[in-house]
């Protein structure tokens, strides 16, 4: 699903009716006859049903003004708060206020004493105050608004986004419901594309569910933009998934090498393999220093293990680079980093390992944090680089303040992708995923509970198996988030959120795997 900003859905709308002679008036009808149909679904039994449709000058208003004519002429009790005087409405919108009156949609001008003192007796409410045009907080009449609808105890529908909902909200805390007023509504029809915002925090929790309505912006009008932001959906992923010829051998199914480990951080190591086993691979190899290597094989025993030379603090030392050389040369793909510490030899070798590396890379953890102040040497690597970075170790790699990347995720992970010449997975809530060509994808999987560690060592199992089959990076970067997303949603709908643990995603990757390939058998 592509995925749009404000700008460049604007970019659109005027390219459309300008260039492309699709006037104004008809996509504001085709809008607001889309908001109609979902608000009917959402009543059920609409004859006599109160519908109240909140309005604003705008375009957004527009919208409103022609769900509150459809609706009523559907049988529905419609009544349209305008929060302007009607000569305050011009061109689309203006047009489509003169016929709601002549359909005989009542009408009410809305002042600030007037919504203290008003009651909303309604089955539904519509919020069509504002739309995407907003550049900060909502103030005046409309907030005002915002807080008197998000106070009624009635489901609210959305038209394109909800009110109040800007880039710039950043992340609030969603628990302080005043901190930024914007409509927490229950469902959002987001008109032509799925906006940025809605697919990121706070929109995400605050749009409810989404609907996309197709209003017929045409094909060349989008293709146009060149629009570089997308969303997965599920169909999209099941045709990703890797499928096996039945007379493969395990050595046909894809080969990990994995380099993970220290002393006290084994289990890093074993979440890495374990992940990698279950996500596809035909075999899996883990290379750790060689005092561990019996705790670890105590807790696999699908996973071959190489011992590797340590250094006197029990991390994997210099020396183990001829045999990490003899490991790619078997394998193909290497995921190098979880629990490595970040002791110097051990950064040392992880730069020199990753440098002359044939293979693939899925660079993690303490492996990302070999490269601190060493970021040029990824433009003399050979292969692919993927790296799993989180908000602190994107910081530290970027020399940003960590506010800075929360407030620009989505600019700073591509930029760095772009800069590097690796694929960036910024993890977390609607983990970002960008590459050096300039793609972005937003995750729309998971949940809060996934917040624990050895989550993101899962993660580079996962991503390795799915590179070992031969699966192209950026689609293997796709997929294995997905994946790990939705595994942490079915491990989080077994046992809840709050008890959810890293191998809880391992254990819930087969269900997701066969949820998503499910996807597929229905189209067929």
């Amino acid at each position: 699903m592509q995925l749009c900003t404000p700008e460049q859905m604007q970019s659109i709308d005027h390219r459309t009716i300008e260039e492309l002679n699709i006037p104004g008036f008809e996509l504001m009808d085709r809008a607001g006859q889309a908001v109609a149909g979902v608000a009917q679904r959402m009543l059920g039994e609409i004859s006599d049903k109160k519908v109240a449709i909140f309005c604003g000058k705008g375009n957004n208003g527009g919208d409103g003004l022609v769900a509150g004519r459809c609706l009523l002429q559907a049988g529905a009790d419609v009544c349209c708060y305008l929060l302007a005087s009607q000569n305050v409405f011009t061109g689309d919108a203006a047009s489509h206020l003169t016929l709601a009156q002549e359909a005989g949609v009542p009408l009410a001008t809305i002042l600030d004493d007037d919504l203290k003192s008003m009651t909303i007796e309604a089955d539904l409410i519509i919020d069509a105050i504002l739309g995407t045009g907003l550049k900060g907080m909502v103030r005046g009449l409309p907030a005002a608004a915002i807080t008197r609808v998000n106070g009624v105890d009635v489901p609210v529908l959305s038209v394109d986004i909800p009110s109040g909902l800007t880039s710039k909200c950043g992340y609030p805390d969603l628990k302080n419901k005043n901190q930024w007023p914007c409509i927490r509504a229950d469902q959002t029809v987001t008109i032509g594309l799925m906006k940025i915002d809605l697919a990121t925090y706070p929109g995400k929790a605050w749009g409810g569910k989404i609907e996309v309505a197709d209003i017929g912006f045409p094909a060349d009008a989008i293709k146009a933009e060149n629009l570089w932001m997308s969303m997965p959906d599920r169909e999209e992923m099941a045709r990703l998934i890797p499928t096996h010829h039945p007379a493969e051998h395990k050595g046909d199914r894809g080969r990990v090498a994995v380099v993970a480990g220290s002393v006290g951080m084994t289990g890093a190591a074993v979440l890495t393999s374990k992940a990698a086993m279950r996500a596809g691979a035909g075999m899996t190899i883990l290379g750790a220093p060689v005092s561990l290597v019996d705790v670890m094989a105590m807790k696999m025993t699908e996973v071959m293990i190489r011992p590797l030379p340590e250094t006197t603090a029990r991390t994997t030392g210099l020396k183990a680079l001829s045999n990490i050389e003899d490991m790619t040369s078997w394998a193909d793909v290497l995921a190098i980093g979880p629990g490595l510490s970040q002791h110097q030899e051990t950064t040392e070798l992880v730069r020199q390992v990753v440098s002359r590396s044939p293979l693939p890379v899925v660079l993690d953890a303490d492996g990302i944090n070999a490269f601190i102040n060493h970021t040029e040497l990824f433009s003399a690597c050979a292969s692919d680089i993927m790296m799993t970075p989180h908000i602190g170790e994107l910081s530290r790699l970027t020399n940003r303040t960590a506010q800075e990347i929360m407030n620009d995720r989505i600019g700073i992970a591509k930029q760095t992708a772009q800069s590097l010449h690796v694929t960036v997975i910024l993890k977390g809530a609607c983990s970002v995923i960008a590459d050096p060509t300039g793609r972005v994808s937003i995750n729309p999987t998971g949940n809060p509970g996934m917040a624990t560690a050895g989550s993101g060592d899962v993660l580079t199992g996962i991503l390795s198996a799915l590179i070992s089959q031969r699966l192209p990076v950026w689609d293997a970067a796709r997929l294995g988030v997905y994946l790990h997303g939705l595994a942490g949603d079915l491990g989080a709908k077994a046992m809840g959120q709050h008890s959810l643990i890293a191998g809880d995603l391992i254990d819930h990757l087969p269900d997701a795997f066969l949820q998503v390939r499910q996807t597929c058998r229905q189209r067929d």
